[in-house]
This record gives structure tokens, C-alpha cells and sequence, in this order.
């Protein structure tokens, strides 16, 4: 039999964060999260720029396949100017035939003078019916924010069939 006391008992220490704690770090992550809202905007409008470019690009690079496949008669054509969206189509002993149809890409605004382009049976893309190859650019830009926009983008198809998207600092080769 011992004569010590038992040692007194000990609290566990708790685990786990308070209401304090937690509607803090909170406060902090949302004050962090409206400072940082105003730097999203540019990102964002990039990433429409880009998706709307790559969607001419996929338009071109698919009116240029048919062009081959089907020995030329292939239109590319603005619905009410290119920031109103875009078609793909075929003309085949004076019957066209619509193959492909790109809405509005929404936010966004094109540039380009030509409303319809021609691409040959090389895949080559003209201004003219039977006209020779030529270089086609594009401005996309947001909208409201005009084609000089530091988000804006160039798609470029040049005459020897090369479509690349670039910055609109670069110019088409």
C-alpha cells in the first residue's frame, strides 16, 4: 500500500479550432479574396480571346480539310459581321450546302474587313472565287474594350496555308 497521493487529474487538451478562430481566418481569406477579384478580369477576358481564336482557327483548319476532300467550293462567312459567329459551307453546281456553323462567341468582338473567304482545292484560302492565295487576319478582342486591347489577340493565316494564333504586338508573316 502506497502512501502517495494519486496525481490529480489532468484535463485533455482540446483539439480543434474555436468560433473565434475560424470566423477570423475567414475575415482574413475574404478580405485576401476581394483584393485579388479585380486581377481575374484580364484573366478571364484572355481566356475568352483565346477560345474564340482557337474556334477560327478549328473553323479554318476544317474548311481547309473539306476544301481537299471535296476539290475546292468551300466558303467561310460572317452571320452579320464575324462577332455575330460564322459558317462553313459548299457550293456544288450552284447548290450550297451549309457544313458547319459557329455561334457567337459571347463577350467578344472580331475584326476583319472580308465577310466571306474562299478556300481552293489546296486548302488555300482567297478573298476572291478563284482568286490566288492571300493572307487572312483576324483581331479578337473583348468586348467594349476594342481591337487595340492589350488582351486581344491575331490569327493569322498566311499564304502558304500557316494559321497561328499571336499577341497583338506581332504581325502576320
Amino acid at each position: 500500500m502506497s502512501f502517495l497521493a494519486p496525481p490529480p487529474p489532468t484535463r485533455a487538451r482540446a483539439r480543434g479550432f474555436t468560433l473565434i478562430e475560424l470566423m477570423v481566418t475567414i475575415a482574413i481569406v475574404a478580405i485576401l479574396a476581394a483584393i485579388a477579384a479585380p486581377s481575374f478580369t484580364g484573366m478571364i477576358e484572355r481566356w475568352r480571346v483565346r477560345q474564340a481564336a482557337e474556334e477560327l482557327q478549328s473553323t479554318q483548319y476544317y474548311a481547309r480539310s473539306e476544301a481537299i476532300k471535296r476539290s475546292g467550293g468551300i466558303t467561310i462567312e460572317a452571320a452579320n459581321g464575324w462577332g455575330s459567329g460564322w459558317s462553313v459551307k459548299h457550293t456544288l453546281g450552284g447548290t450550297t450546302t451549309e457544313l458547319q456553323t459557329t455561334p457567337a462567341p459571347k463577350k467578344i468582338g472580331v475584326t476583319q474587313t472580308n465577310n466571306t473567304f474562299y478556300v481552293d482545292r489546296w486548302g488555300m484560302v482567297a478573298t476572291t472565287a478563284n482568286g490566288a492565295a492571300t493572307k487572312v487576319e483576324f483581331i479578337v478582342y473583348p468586348e467594349g474594350k476594342g481591337d487595340s486591347s492589350p488582351n486581344a489577340s491575331r490569327l493569322c493565316a498566311g499564304q502558304g496555308g500557316r494559321i497561328q494564333i499571336l499577341p497583338l504586338s506581332q504581325n502576320c508573316t
